[in-house]
């Protein structure tokens, strides 16, 4: 397939031209004009717009097993094409939790059957969530399956349990993915136990001006950190939809944009959670919102004046990076994941038109800057135009 007349952009590079795929790779960069096709060669003219690499999400909630009337694996990975992602990365608070090997193994490979983005599936690092180092899952096993461990909906707060996790996230190599709460406090703390160890921590869904301090004094000390920002933390303020962490004030949100401007904040992440009307009614935290996080995203950046590069940084490149895939960047050989977008487009948040079985969402009605064209996954088309392929 050629992929023509679009302006190629990924965290490091920015011009007009486009593509060939061949085998589900990306075999051909060509300035301005395309060659001729193929006999039989399928071409797709972008029409100017911007052909980055495809999203990828270090967090989301699939609830699948156990609530599949809130999201399954199949509606999650459709809302998430839509969305031009082309990985997710699913939390391990399903029913029953996931903490063992096989059942990592077992909703993995039922991903693959769907032919949509790629899925992780993260692991508990505790049996059923237990706050207590006697209840520390099989590590060892499940890190055969998985590269990401986090108990993301509990806090770790047993100080021998998380410096334990922290010591095997670096002789095993994995993602320790922490849910923090009370944020700031319990960053602060896992900061001062991970400066001896020098842990894989990921700090979950930041949301406050203190929690960004400390991240970045932890940075420029050189303590391994890491952190991710979620659409609606950047996008709103002052508002009381029910989502842990709360969204913040306007001074949080604008630390969380500094944050972003001076690499203090690696990840924009979905932390999409799909509920239903009742759930939310009952009091439950959460926002469905990974169909238009690039839209969410990308108005909050173009209004700071940050570019496109910035955001495929934050949503392809760097995701990767910390998950150690060879991907999230537009280079020959490498997967054709890919995503077509137009920044000049609005498009209004519609929860008639969500694909996800959540409609949770405080931004219905909300105009955006932004929107998803085609999403791509291995060279072939998943999402066109308001349909999945």
């Amino acid at each position: 397939m050629i992929i023509k007349n679009v302006r190629i952009v990924d965290h490091q590079q920015d011009f007009k031209g486009g593509l060939r795929i061949a085998e589900g790779k990306i075999a051909q960069i060509f300035v301005d004009k395309a060659p001729e096709a193929k006999e039989g060669e399928p071409v797709l003219d972008g029409k100017g717009a911007v052909l980055m690499p495809g999203f990828i999400d270090m967090h989301t909630h699939l609830r699948d097993p156990g609530q599949t009337h809130k999201e399954s694996l199949e509606s999650g990975l459709k809302a998430a094409a839509r969305g031009g992602y082309v990985w997710v990365c699913a939390m391990a608070n399903t029913d029953p939790v996931t903490d063992t090997a096989d059942k990592v193994r077992q909703i993995q490979r039922r991903a693959e059957n769907f032919r949509l983005p790629a899925l992780t599936q993260a692991s508990a690092l505790t049996i059923n969530f237990e706050d207590r180092v006697q209840a520390l899952v099989d590590v060892e096993s499940i890190r055969k399956e998985t590269k990401l461990f986090s108990n993301d909906g509990k806090n770790v707060g047993e100080s021998q349990l998380m410096q334990k996790g922290l010591r095997l996230s670096k002789q095993l190599d994995f993602i320790l993915s922490c849910h923090c709460e009370p944020e700031a406090d319990m960053v602060e703390k896992i900061i001062e136990e991970n400066q001896s160890i020098g842990g894989n921590l990921h700090i979950c869904h930041i949301s406050q001006k203190e929690t960004v301090q400390y991240i970045r004094r932890a940075k420029e000390k050189g303590t391994a950190i890491s952190c991710e920002a979620t659409p609606h933390h950047l996008y709103a303020s002052n508002n009381d939809y029910t989502v842990n962490p709360p969204i913040g004030s306007e001074e949080d949100r604008r630390a969380l944009i500094e944050g972003i401007k001076d690499g203090t904040v690696d990840v924009v992440a979905t932390d999409h959670a799909p509920h239903t009307e009742e759930d939310k009614k009952n009091g439950m935290p959460g926002i469905s919102n990974i169909e238009y996080a690039f839209s969410m995203v990308h108005t909050v950046l173009s209004d700071n004046g940050i570019g496109l590069q910035t955001l495929s940084r934050l949503m392809s490149k760097r995701p990767a990076e910390l998950l150690k895939e060879d991907r999230g960047e537009i280079q020959v050989g490498k997967e054709a994941d890919l995503v077509l977008v137009r920044p000049e487009s609005s498009m209004e948040v519609r929860t008639d038109d969500f694909i996800s079985k959540g409609k949770n969402t405080p931004f219905e009605g909300d105009v955006l800057q932004g929107e998803v064209v085609t999403t791509i996954v291995k060279g072939a088309i998943v999402y066109d135009h308001g349909s999945i392929a």
